[in-house]
């Protein structure tokens, strides 16, 4: 009788110290839910295939961080946070630094994305942008929908470092959100994420009424001239000479641009495809799982279920909206002085969702014209969109920072 009473007990303290009790008790439920949250983004990420090297991360980091004590939610939000984690002062007292803690360090150091536009510049081909330069103006249109939501965030009550963290969802670029929102407003973090990676994953749903709405079909039937070839010395200067140019204007830019455009020399120079290839494979499928798992191990139940959340996200659609926007009318334009030898929808790759948003362009185009191929026309805008956010990121950091 003593064994069985004994077995039971043990039983029974298991339970008690398990996670499956801790959705019984006071705030548990919240948990549970935040669970079930992951659920819906893994099916996403895996049955959908939205955006599925980041969202099948970031999902199982919000699945690991509400698992409760798992120890797998990231616990503080900033470096001198991180400090007193690991001495045991102020508010962290008592608590013990987890695998997620150690590796969410590299998103608030500014180390991920960086590493992860470095894998992008080498993955990428410039030529289009410059062959036609015209399509930076597209790419710089498509960055006022950050600025204009930037404004309706603070006159929603918003702080400046919050309203800044929120409009640079419209850039419709994971990285730079990542690395703007880690220095400005680390507590939203793991909203600001999903919710970029979300509208990622959902440009070919959104753009397209938005690019209807905006243009009449002559417009969306011109068929573009072939753009030039480049030249390699073109191609090799490029990359050195946006660093220069940038970096010294915004020095905050320098990291993201920097790796960016070090990338694309390492695949252009002909001199280093061992490592270009490293970037381009190795490097980048190591850091995005770190940088996803990280991030989404920020969304514990405590931070990530606030009325503020659906407001954040909310804004981050607008601020996608208007990107798409303000590039297809500035395209609009360029068709008016062009005598219509531009097609405004090559406008709307102005964000930086690469090559999603440039696929976009080219299927609306055949969709009124099936002789129409826009597709290397909207890659100019669209990498030039790149660039972009990383301008656009230089500039809040600079001002609110």
């Amino acid at each position: 009788m003593e064994i069985l009473e004994g077995v039971w007990q043990a039983l029974s303290d298991i339970f008690t110290n398990s996670g499956y009790a801790y959705f019984f008790s006071g705030d548990g439920y919240k948990n549970l839910i935040m669970i079930l949250v992951s659920f819906v983004f893994l099916w996403l990420g895996i049955k959908k295939g939205f955006e599925p090297l980041l969202m099948i991360p970031i999902a199982f980091g919000m699945l690991l961080a509400n698992i409760p004590g798992a120890n797998l939610a990231v616990q503080y939000s900033d470096l001198a946070g991180f400090r007193d984690l690991l001495a045991g002062r102020g508010d962290f007292v008592g608590c013990t630094p987890g695998l997620m803690d150690f590796l969410y360090f590299g998103v608030k150091a500014g180390v991920y994305p960086p590493l992860i536009f470095l894998g992008i510049g080498a993955m990428t081909d410039f030529s289009p942008l410059i062959a036609n330069p015209k399509s930076f103006i597209l790419g710089a249109a498509a960055q006022f929908g950050i600025f204009l939501t930037y404004i309706g965030a603070i006159l929603l009550g918003f702080a400046p470092n919050e309203a800044g963290s929120i409009a640079i969802i419209g850039g419709a670029d994971g990285p730079t959100a990542i690395f703007v929102t880690s220095m400005l407003a680390p507590e939203m973090l793991g909203t600001i994420a999903v919710a970029a990676y979300s509208y990622m994953a959902l440009v070919p749903m959104i753009q397209p009424p938005i690019m209807r709405a905006l243009t009449t079909k002559k417009e969306r039937s011109v068929v573009m001239d072939t753009l030039r070839p480049v030249s390699k010395l073109e191609k090799i200067l490029f990359p050195i000479m946006v660093t220069v140019i940038v970096s010294l204007l915004l020095p905050d830019a320098a990291s993201l641009v920097g790796m960016l455009m070090l990338g694309n020399l390492l695949k252009e120079s002909g001199r280093t495809e061992r490592i270009a290839k490293a970037a381009q494979n190795e490097l980048m499928n190591i850091i995005t799982i770190m940088l996803g798992v990280s991030v989404g191990a920020t969304t514990s139940a405590s931070s990530f279920l606030k009325l503020n959340t659906i407001l954040i996200v909310g804004l981050g659609f607008v601020a996608f909206a208007l990107g798409t926007a303000m590039g297809v009318i500035f395209g609009k334009l360029m068709y008016i002085a062009t005598k219509g030898k531009v097609n405004p929808l090559i406008g709307s790759a102005g964000v930086s969702a690469v090559p999603m948003a440039a696929r976009v362009s080219q299927k609306e185009g055949q969709r009124e014209n099936p002789s129409n191929f826009l597709l290397m026309h909207a890659m100019g805008p669209n990498v030039s969109g790149v660039i972009g956010s990383a301008v656009a990121a230089g500039i809040l950091l600079t001002l609110l920072k």
